[in-house]
């Protein structure tokens, strides 16, 4: 099966290797030429603009930072308008919210080509490994055909039905794991600054009914002050900021996601946007050894 991938970020590099592990054909791009290199040596072909990326392969995946990335792969100079049709399909992977995926599927439909966006959950390390979480919606039978790939990519693919619904679903799940981060930081500055051990407090939370895979995979770090980025944390805020918009959209109250997204925001004007998103934790920690409320 050959495919086209646009963007090699974390998360793409990750993903369009792997589908080369697996014997697809891929032919991939971004937007800095030279990061295609480490995919060249594991046997992709380079497209020099995503347009090309389409003319070559029936079907093209993108994994994109943001609305406004998808949107200009998609509708810029040598973007992807400018070669789908009849027969192609275009599969979007990137955190997006509702309106941007449903713009993308309709100029995407009115050139005869067939959409589906496919958000996923899960960072670096279930990237590499193939056990993505992928929460598809739109064209069935592009779907369909993609299933391959997304065995791939990852452990389990849902298909939620209508466009719009795979990027209110990851919305939805960004906000959650954003709060928990939120909730698990303030908590080891409490044991911390009450006398307690934080790594105690680790090893608490593992044995009981709260215990999951984000506490014990992020924790450890975060009392070393390790922050390498598995999701940048200035990509948390952009999701808590649109699952706040869709809670807008919908009056749904969401309190403890607003505040959340203010840490996440205050982390962003302390410099660490680029740090993993565990690294909410040195804000929460600084707040409370100043005596901020």
């Amino acid at each position: 099966m050959e495919v086209g991938f646009l963007g090699l970020g974390i998360m793409g590099k990750a993903m369009a290797a792997n589908l080369l592990r697996h014997g697809f054909r891929v032919t991939v791009w971004n937007r800095t030429l030279a990061k295609c290199q480490e995919l060249v040596a594991l046997g992709a072909a380079v497209g020099e603009t995503p347009a090309a990326v389409v003319a070559k392969c029936r079907y093209t995946i993108a994994m994109l930072s943001d609305p406004s990335a998808a949107l200009s792969v998609v509708f810029d100079k040598d973007g992807v308008l400018e070669q789908i049709g009849d027969g192609k399909g275009y599969v979007d992977m990137s955190t997006v919210d509702a309106a941007t995926s449903c713009k993308i599927s309709e100029a995407i439909k009115q050139k005869g080509g067939a959409f589906v966006e496919a958000p996923v959950s899960g960072s670096k390390k279930p990237a590499e490994d193939g056990q993505l979480v992928i929460l598809a919606a739109g064209d069935k039978a592009l779907y369909d055909d993609m299933v391959p790939a997304f065995d791939v990519l990852g452990k389990k693919s849902f298909f939620l039905g209508e466009i719009g619904n795979g990027a209110k679903m990851k919305l939805v799940v960004n906000m959650v794991m954003g709060s928990m981060m939120n909730a698990l930081s303030e908590g080891l500055s409490l044991a911390d600054n009450s006398g307690l051990s934080p790594q105690t407090l680790l090893d608490v939370l593992d044995l009981g009914a709260i215990a999951n895979p984000m506490f014990k995979l992020k924790g450890p770090s975060m009392l070393q002050g390790s922050y390498n980025p598995a999701f940048p944390l200035k990509h948390q805020q952009k999701d808590m900021r649109l699952a706040l918009a869709l809670g807008d959209e919908n009056a749904v109250s969401m309190p403890v996601a607003a505040a959340s997204n203010e840490a996440f925001k205050k982390a962003r004007s302390l410099g660490l946007g680029d740090l993993d998103f565990s690294a909410v934790y040195e804000v929460l920690k600084g707040a409370s050894g100043s005596g901020q409320a």
